[in-house]
């Protein structure tokens, strides 16, 4: 399974932490989407900054 994760809210007025990770899951753009491999790392990113992307399930 993997997630189709898409940035909906802009990381610019948030704290660094956020904004590196946001960096590091490819998103550099609002309404940019990427798609991520389901596991433990990239779900406790997704944690850090869920206020900010909006995440869907994909079946391949």
């Amino acid at each position: 399974m993997k997630l189709k994760v898409t940035l909906v809210k802009s990381p610019i007025s948030s704290l660094q932490k956020h904004i590196d990770t946001v960096k590091a899951l490819g998103l550099r753009k609002v309404g940019m989407t990427v798609v991520k491999p389901d596991n433990a790392a990239i779900r406790g990113q997704l944690f850090a900054v869920k206020h900010m992307v909006k995440v869907e399930e994909i079946n391949e």
